[in-house]
């Protein structure tokens, strides 16, 4: 991975994450294009860049994170479902992340989905969460282990289930994020120098940069998805998915066979 590749894919990963569209599905493909998907550092790289991301979240809403502990324990039993579901099916994950097809059904899948989002809870404007809300809320974020979900848009859709409000649910998502990416970035660096790899100077400086890109993009990204979210709901990404994922199968089955991680 050269410098131009990882500002690329730290741009993807603070516009896409977010977003409903899934940040994994789209820097699983951006990286097999660039030819290095199957490269250990690249799996590091996908995941750390996180923490950048989730800087953001906390830089936007700093003064939300001292409201009560309350606000924590929520956080914490909405993140449960996640470390139990990852500890358990970590295998299962991994070998999901190794098929295009499976991303773009995703894609596909949960893109005819957001086109009926909006109908289906049109009136759900809760703005509490339970500690019962909060851990379905975890149930659905665990969807999006299967690569093309969208992490961001299970845990959205399913803070909307429980009818809460589309902002709401969306800034509960953001907050969500931050335990449960810290987690996955953890686990992934453990992993990393388990299997006897070091990072060289080069590498550090790559993961250096890629966070403060994410961590940039995601500033604005977030920002403009709820003023956006607020006034045109989820349509419009609901389309983006559609199309991604027939123009990722097209890529796939017409033009070259594409080499996931």
């Amino acid at each position: 991975m050269n410098a131009l590749e990882a500002i690329i894919l730290a741009i993807i990963e603070g516009i896409t994450e977010f977003l409903p569209v899934s940040s994994t599905g789209h820097m699983i493909i951006a990286s097999s294009f660039f030819g290095i998907a199957q490269d250990d550092f690249t799996k590091l790289f996908t995941i750390v860049i996180q923490l950048g991301t989730i800087l953001s979240v906390v830089v936007l809403y700093f003064k939300r994170f001292f409201q009560s502990i309350d606000f924590y324990l929520k956080l914490f039993v909405g993140f449960i479902p996640a470390v139990i579901f990852g500890l358990l099916f970590s295998d299962a994950i991994d070998s999901l992340l190794e098929n295009p097809i499976t991303v773009a059904i995703s894609l596909i899948i949960g893109g005819v989905l957001l086109l009926k989002v909006d109908e289906w809870f049109s009136h759900s404007e809760e703005t509490k969460i339970s500690y019962l809300t909060a851990f379905k809320i975890g149930l659905f974020q665990c969807l999006a282990m299967i690569p093309g979900v969208s992490r961001s848009g299970a845990s959205i859709v399913g803070g909307m289930t429980q009818k809460l409000s589309r902002t709401t649910a969306a800034e509960f998502s953001f907050f969500l994020a931050i335990p449960t990416m810290l987690g996955a970035t953890v686990k992934k660096s453990y992993d990393y120098y388990k299997a006897g790899f070091e990072l060289s100077q080069d590498q550090i400086n790559l993961l250096i940069i890629g966070n403060v890109v994410g961590f940039i993009v995601a500033l604005i990204a977030i920002k403009s998805f709820i003023g956006f979210l607020q006034k045109n709901g989820f349509r419009i990404f609901g389309y983006y998915r559609i199309i991604a994922g027939i123009a990722i199968l097209l890529i796939h089955f017409f033009v070259q066979k594409l080499t996931i991680i």
